[in-house]
């Protein structure tokens, strides 16, 4: 895809500062100022989507990581990221989480979000045995330490911390 032009780049650098400041009204006012050409730009999916989601509109966010799917399909972000829609939209939900983010790991089997992501749903789906393996896979993606450091602080993975607990202490 061609770069983006000035004005565009600064409305985008503009959405990622007040989204990082979690003022969401201000960075949909700068995003609605992006031509439409660069709307269509991955990079622009990616801020859009974040809009959403900040916003909690599930179902918008979940269109907008399809779009990005279908732009980038070797990207991982918007498989991720329709995933953690798909389980939070109406008419969605952990089991369909789990099958659109699956074919995922196949795509990009090094990707330590994707296989975080999957133990985080296997666990909530009550199989705490394969969201071990999942976590084993992150482990080896991101390291173990940072892995550690998310897993005990996401409530998806509570049902893993007194093995993680362990893990950590080995």
């Amino acid at each position: 895809m061609e770069p983006f032009s000035r004005p565009d780049r600064l409305h985008l650098d503009a959405v990622e500062g007040w989204l990082m400041l979690g003022d969401v009204a201000s960075a949909r006012a700068e995003f609605a100022q992006l031509s439409p050409v660069a709307r269509q730009h991955p990079e622009a999916l990616e801020h859009e989507w974040s809009l959403l989601a900040a916003a909690q509109a599930w179902t918008e966010a979940f269109a907008t990581a399809q779009r990005l799917v279908d732009l980038a399909p070797d990207q991982p972000f918007g498989w991720v990221h329709r995933a953690f829609a798909l389980r939070r939209m109406p008419g969605g939900g952990l089991p369909q989480a789990w099958n659109a983010l699956r074919p995922a790991h196949d795509r990009f089997p090094n990707d330590m979000l994707i296989a975080y992501n999957l133990a985080c749903y296997a666990a909530q789906l009550k199989r705490p045995d394969e969201a071990w393996d999942w976590l084993q896979r992150a482990f080896a993606n991101g390291g173990k330490e940072v892995v550690l450091k998310l897993a005990f602080a996401d409530d998806d993975l509570r049902p893993l911390w007194p093995r993680l607990k362990e893990e950590e202490e080995a």
